[in-house]
């Protein structure tokens, strides 16, 4: 079971680090823009809101890849914690935007799916 929840974690930090990339630094390109549907004027009216939030799914992404590194070859302890810290917090987004904004229920379950399994079976490994 921590083999899948490695798994599920790994392509989580992977999903935030690709939205990182998109808001943090392709923001107002033309694929990012067609991805998050805004148009060029709103991309560069939110531009400094984007790299900040940006930011954020990285620093979630680290700690859950701390996280897996601790599970993998250290202290599962630590790397429990730091997976549901960071993975946990990746699910909770997922949730807000969900509830707040229901037409973008497919990218909140696409955010939230993944780290939610790798969770959930990192919690079943440690019972």
């Amino acid at each position: 079971m921590t083999a899948v929840a490695l798994v599920f974690t790994g392509i989580a930090v992977l999903l935030h680090g690709y939205i990182f990339v998109m808001e943090s630094v392709q923001w107002t390109a033309p694929r990012t823009r067609a991805t998050f549907g805004i148009s060029a004027q709103e991309a560069e009216a939110t531009r400094e809101m984007a790299f900040n939030q940006g930011f954020y799914n990285l620093f979630l992404a680290v700690v859950a890849a701390v996280g897996m590194g601790f599970t993998a070859f250290g202290d599962a302890g630590i790397g429990l914690a730091l997976v549901l810290a960071g993975a946990g917090s990746m699910v909770a987004a997922g949730l807000v935007l969900l509830i707040s904004s229901p037409d973008k229920a497919r990218a909140a379950l696409i955010q939230l799916t993944p780290p939610l399994i790798g969770c959930v079976a990192l919690v079943i490994a440690r019972l």
